[in-house]
């Protein structure tokens, strides 16, 4: 499938939705990739050029972090920022790596784990994000903002892919917001009075 599509938001903001929802539309989707590689900063670009040929679609790190490089090396791609808001992003980080370390991270921002780090996390984040709009600002073709928490889902990334809308749900992967959305279900089924298994 041509073009080429790269998801170029941080890990943590639908990362693994926008895969599976690429996956349902047909492409051929890797990532992350690289993660535990120690050497990862001195091989990021080999590594890329070796896996852009063998997929269609990138995902998660350390695909946000080459958006520059990819944009030269193949014109016509499109990019897919997905974010969401910075408080609920750094949440998610500490609560899902907490003080355990990768070079991925190490390399992107600098300290390899969140915990203990959230201010050095929050303002790469936010800048990498303000950058990305910056560099796109005007290429409507090429670039797409998605807010998964906020709602956004298939009618807009079809839209931009141009491809049909498919009749199943986006893809909600957080496994976080399921489980909320698993708490609020019961807490509604207890307040409306309804018996208990076994009851």
């Amino acid at each position: 499938m041509n073009p080429k599509i790269f998801c170029i938001g941080f890990h943590k903001t639908g990362t693994t939705s926008m895969r599976r929802a690429l996956e349902m539309l047909g492409y051929r989707v890797t990532g992350p990739n690289g993660t535990r590689d120690p050497q990862i900063a001195s091989k990021v670009h080999a590594m890329a050029d070796a896996l852009v040929p063998q997929f269609d679609a990138f995902q998660d790190n350390p695909w946000p972090v080459l958006y520059r490089y990819l944009d030269e090396r193949h014109p016509g791609s499109k990019f897919i920022l997905t974010v969401r808001s910075p408080e609920t992003w750094i949440r998610s980080q500490v609560r899902d790596f907490a003080r355990r370390e990768t070079p991925m991270r190490r390399w992107i921002y600098g300290a390899g784990c969140p915990e203990g780090n959230e201010a050095v996390y929050l303002e790469r984040y936010r800048r990498h994000n303000e950058e990305v709009q910056g560099y796109f600002a005007g290429r409507p073709q090429a670039f797409l903002l998605m807010d998964l928490p906020g709602g956004d889902g298939w009618d807009k990334l079809c839209a931009f892919l141009g491809r049909p809308v498919p009749a199943e749900p986006f893809p909600r992967a957080n496994p976080a917001s399921r489980s909320r959305a698993l708490k609020n279900t019961v807490a509604r089924w207890l307040a409306g009075g309804r018996p208990g298994p076994g009851r």
